[in-house]
């Protein structure tokens, strides 16, 4: 938790600016349909985590989540019927995804900035190719629900969100979480230590083909069906997974603290809306977070062989 910390603080900072603007901020609807409006992202930045601190990239789950709404819609049409086995099917199709980054990744040794580059551009591809820049059906009530209704007074992004939050802080508790850091932090050391690296890695993509899968379902209940509703998400959940304190380089970071990083980037850019500042500006904020927190790792202290995970 201490590696939170920060990021927290900074947080914190932002949302008491936000109330100093708009008074009902922090009011629980409003504060709610915050958390609500950020779930997918801060989703998406906990998988990204997982790629990242074993080492590795994911630049393929803004094209997934796009590719996943897009299949929803067109199989789902409106149908009731179909919205379960659907959603399971989209929840089988993420993890699948992310084994394919992973094989290749690990077993043909291509680079994952490549691999997951290539599978970005398959993916587009292929949307376009089937919907022609256009996508066919709806989702049906039941779908749009998860993204936009609630369960009483909390909505149900918020309440997957929690769910997924504390999935993901037992996770990197467990023996897993402590060996992708290991992998992460020197993967050769690891593998001598015992530690099937390849798989390791291959797992991680798996969890963040999972999260684009839930981070899908959420926006298309949300936002609806639209050929862009992933696009830049790739590079927004590495932008919050930095901005939390983790090393590119993979080894060292916390779960706690890329998803605050995801909360803080939404906190953001909510508190430049409501200064009038360009939404255009945002892919601009973005760049400079990412050289910044980069910039500043490599002036760190050298980091120690074990570092926390959560």
């Amino acid at each position: 938790m201490r590696r939170a910390l920060p990021i927290l603080v900074v947080l914190a900072g932002l949302l008491v600016a936000i109330a100093a603007v708009n008074p009902l901020f922090l009011e629980p609807p409003t504060f709610l349909a915050f958390v609500k409006r950020a779930a997918p992202l801060v989703i998406l930045a906990a998988g990204q985590y997982f790629v990242i601190v074993s080492g590795e990239f994911d630049l393929s789950v803004g094209s997934l989540v796009t590719a996943e709404v897009v299949i929803a819609a067109r199989l789902i049409d409106g149908s009731p019927e179909a919205t379960w086995p659907v959603l399971a099917l989209l929840i089988v199709i993420g993890p699948l995804v992310g084994l394919v980054n992973g094989v290749v990744t690990t077993l043909l040794r291509v680079p994952s900035f490549i691999t997951t580059l290539g599978m970005l551009l398959i993916l587009a591809g292929a949307v376009f190719l089937w919907t022609g820049g256009a996508p066919r059906g709806a989702l049906s009530e039941q779908f749009r629900e998860l993204g936009r209704g609630s369960a009483g007074p909390v909505p149900w992004s918020v309440l997957i969100l929690l769910a997924l939050a504390g999935l993901a802080v037992a996770v990197m508790r467990s023996g897993f979480g402590h060996t992708l850091v290991a992998t992460g932090d020197n993967d050769r050391a690891a593998a001598l230590s015992g530690v099937r690296v390849a798989r390791t890695r291959t797992v991680a993509f798996m969890i963040s083909g999972l999260s684009a899968a839930v981070a899908a379902v959420l926006l298309g209940g949300f936002a609806g069906v639209s050929a862009q509703v992933g696009q830049g998400l790739e590079f927004q959940a590495i932008t919050a997974v930095v901005l939390g304190g983790v090393a590119l380089g993979g080894g060292r970071g916390s779960v706690v603290a890329a998803m605050a990083g995801a909360l803080t980037l939404e906190a953001l850019f909510t508190l430049l809306n409501l200064h009038g500042v360009s939404g255009a500006l945002e892919p601009a904020v973005q760049g400079v977070i990412i050289i910044g927190a980069v910039a500043l790792g490599a002036v760190r202290l050298p980091r120690r062989t074990t570092a926390s995970a959560t």
